[in-house]
């Protein structure tokens, strides 16, 4: 949970100011190296989150599945492994983006779709051949938040066939109970970025707004509805 909080807060600290400078102060330029270190940081750190969330899916099946072995298996120091692995894994998958875009030819000033800088959206801008960001950028896509996505789905059903064994309802109950938020806070991530990668990929007939929109709330609402899921559950 600190390792999560300290992702999200990391992440509406990479958008938050330029966000309330466009809004309060009408500030609607950034520089290009502003824009790629920052679109740097989203991914990696949404990345990250991923993976954190992978770990709590991990964490809930060894809770649930093998009770008795959850202290020895996640002790402190596989729990600092995990996170380590997941700052790693996050941000060596997207070093080479800002080199993909800064490769790029880019005429004149540019609007962007979101109130931030994302690949898909800088890429969009760009005067030349973007097949190479398309493929590294859906390559990464796939093997971190794809395969993330993959083995969440299968914690959880080996944790429904373990609940489903159990033999008094008040017993399954409480195992479904304990994995409530963690599966609110997937869902919270993992749908607005889904519905941000249909907007890019079938929105070209769309209002700008719902752009800009879906862009907001994929990256500002697990940060808002995190903390207060985990403060209903404890």
């Amino acid at each position: 949970l600190c390792m999560l909080a300290a992702i999200d807060l990391a992440l509406s600290t990479a958008t938050m100011p330029k966000i309330l400078a466009l809004f309060w102060f009408d500030s609607r330029e950034i520089t290009f190296d502003a824009c790629i270190a920052q679109m740097f940081f989203i991914h990696a750190l949404s990345a990250i989150e991923s993976t954190i969330l992978l770990a709590m899916a991990f964490d809930r099946y060894i809770a649930i599945c093998h009770p008795l072995r959850h202290a020895a298996v996640l002790n402190n120091t596989v729990t600092a492994q995990i996170c380590m692995v997941a700052v790693a894994r996050g941000s060596l998958f997207f070093i080479p983006l800002p080199l993909l875009i800064k490769r790029l030819a880019f005429c004149h000033s540019n609007v962007l779709s979101h109130s931030y800088c994302v690949h898909q959206d800088v890429m969009k801008l760009a005067y030349a051949d973007t097949l190479p960001n398309v493929i590294y950028g859906l390559t990464a896509i796939l093997l971190i938040m794809g395969v993330d996505v993959l083995f969440i789905s299968l914690s959880y059903v080996l944790i429904i066939r373990t609940v489903l064994q159990l033999p008094s309802k008040s017993e399954r109950a409480k195992a479904f109970g304990n994995c409530v938020s963690h599966i609110s806070v997937v869902l919270a991530f993992y749908v607005p970025l889904i519905g941000l990668s249909v907007v890019h990929r079938f929105g070209n007939s769309l209002d700008p707004i719902v752009h800009v929109l879906m862009g907001d709330v994929y990256l500002l609402l697990p940060p808002v509805i995190n903390p207060v899921i985990y403060r209903m559950k404890t």
